[in-house]
């Protein structure tokens, strides 16, 4: 949890990332020359394909808007996480295009009416067409269509935090504990896995997510952690000797509404137009995010009351992942030796950590794991993490 500073660069237009060729978004309306064209009719309720497939190559969609608010539409990887392209800000009632080059595979496609939230989504498959389907252009060209969709993941993982924190304060403000609990992990999995962008705006994490050993004597400690102590009302000796005072239904509102506001100031400040991400703060996310795993997730001291570690720990997974694989073509250009090392380690944490269940089907609490267990899941991040730690200086030297 310790902030890190956070690069900036100037805006790059949004162009398809690794995995796909880079081709530049078309203007709203035209459609590239050779493109498979497919029409998406979004409202609030539903996103419409003309195609749920297409060959490999250049795809333009073009997206009309029907609803009554602002849209955005997304091409996203077969995990629903990593952002392909994007085109945002489609306004009721105009349309907007956008060309990606893709490669052979399962996508998901999403219309997002209110720009928050998960959107309605639907899988999309590309079919082999036996074109080659390589990134194009200038590394600088790729570095910038990293950036830029790396920049539009972030958003969408802050927009999907809005509603889903809303849902778990909503039962914890009306007194369904259970529900609150159960919703408690997934909620914060967005957080989770754009966790060192978070940190980069000066005191919005210790807000929003510090614990409290980490909260300085005279600074009233707020955000996810104070509530989940809430919840899990610790016993006398496990909170120092003292009983436990749990909070008042006042006290549990103004908390609630504190971390409401904290957590729109998070996305006005991802959202707003001079914000935007370098590329070694991409691969250097991906590294302090199995930082976050070696020294919270594993001592088992970030979830200290509720122990859902393994889910947090998931979460920084997955948003490594996507940090990784968004600039990993660049990198297997340099050093495709690297890529191959971060390839089998990322898998075989990936595998092991699987191995104790899901965000959809539940972790054990991180009380049941063994020493064993705990030994060998520190084994793999650290396994991962030494080739991470290469990632940065190949990418940008």
């Amino acid at each position: 949890m310790t902030p890190r500073p956070l690069a900036l660069v100037s805006g790059a237009a949004l162009v398809a990332l690794a995995l796909t060729g880079c081709v530049a978004n078309s203007p709203g309306g035209a459609a590239t020359a050779g493109a498979t064209v497919v029409t998406v009719d979004g409202n609030a309720d539903a996103c419409s394909l003309s195609a749920t497939t297409a060959p490999s190559g250049p795809v333009t969609f073009t997206v009309t808007n029907t609803g009554d608010d602002n849209t955005e539409f997304e091409l996203l990887a077969s995990d629903g996480l990593r952002i392909i392209s994007e085109k945002e800000n489609i306004g009721p009632g105009t349309s907007a295009s956008m060309t990606v080059a893709v490669q052979p595979g399962d996508y998901v496609t999403a219309c997002i009416p209110g720009l928050v939230g998960e959107g309605v989504r639907a899988p999309f498959t590309v079919t082999d067409s036996g074109a080659d389907v390589t990134p194009v252009g200038t590394e600088k060209e790729q570095v910038d269509a990293a950036a830029a969709a790396y920049l539009g993941y972030v958003k969408d993982q802050v927009g999907q935090l809005v509603p889903a924190t809303q849902a778990f304060l909503d039962a914890y403000t009306t007194g369904d504990d259970d529900l609150a609990r159960s919703l408690y992990p997934t909620a914060r999995a967005h957080y989770e896995r754009i966790e060192p962008v978070a940190e980069s705006f000066g005191d919005l994490d210790p807000k929003i997510d510090f614990r409290e050993a980490d909260v300085e004597p005279g600074t009233e400690w707020t955000g996810w952690h104070r509530i989940e102590k809430d919840l899990w009302q610790p016993t006398a000796d496990e909170n120092g000797g003292e009983a436990y005072t749990p909070l008042t239904p006042d006290e549990r509102t103004r908390f609630a509404d504190l971390l409401t506001s904290d957590t729109a100031e998070l996305q006005s400040a991802v959202t707003a137009s001079e914000f935007s991400i370098s590329i070694d703060t991409i691969s250097n996310g991906a590294v302090g995010l199995m930082d976050e795993v070696a020294t919270g997730k594993i001592t088992g001291e970030e979830e200290i009351w509720s122990h859902t570690d393994l889910w947090d720990f998931q979460g920084n997974l997955e948003g490594a992942r996507v940090a990784y694989e968004g600039v990993r073509d660049i990198v297997a250009d340099k050093d495709p030796e690297l890529v191959d090392r971060i390839d089998t380690r990322l898998a075989a944490l990936e595998d092991l950590l699987s191995s104790y269940g899901s965000l959809e089907t539940s972790y054990p609490s991180y009380t049941e794991l063994t020493d064993a267990d705990k030994k060998k899941l520190s084994d793999a991040v650290n396994a991962l993490s030494e080739p991470l730690s290469e990632l940065t200086s190949t990418l940008v030297g």
